[in-house]
């Protein structure tokens, strides 16, 4: 869709900014939510993952997903798209949820 001088990815947009400078902030906010919502759902599915292989009971298989889970959590959190705080808990209950599994 083009709105004046601006394409707009996905979202339809009411009041255009007349100014260049904002014009292209809306831009470059609109991609930054679009790949931090990509972001997190790529975690929440590989999380989904651990939790699938936990109710298996596969360990291998779990601890595999966990470590791949982790790796993307600490990744979102170095782009910016989560809290580290957040990071940590998320990491946490994945961790236990495994270890839990093992005993």
């Amino acid at each position: 869709m083009y709105f004046g001088i601006i394409q707009v990815v996905s979202k339809e947009v009411r009041n255009m900014a007349n100014i260049k400078s904002q014009i292209k902030r809306i831009q470059t906010n609109e991609k930054a939510r679009l790949r931090n919502s990509a972001v997190k759902s790529e975690i929440r599915t590989a999380a989904k993952k651990v939790k699938l292989a936990v109710v298996a009971g596969k360990a291998d298989e779990a601890e595999a997903a966990l470590r791949a889970t982790v790796r993307l959590i600490d990744k979102s959190v170095t782009k910016g798209v989560q809290h580290k705080n957040k990071a940590a808990r998320q990491k946490s209950t994945l961790a236990n949820l495994v270890n839990e599994m093992k005993k």
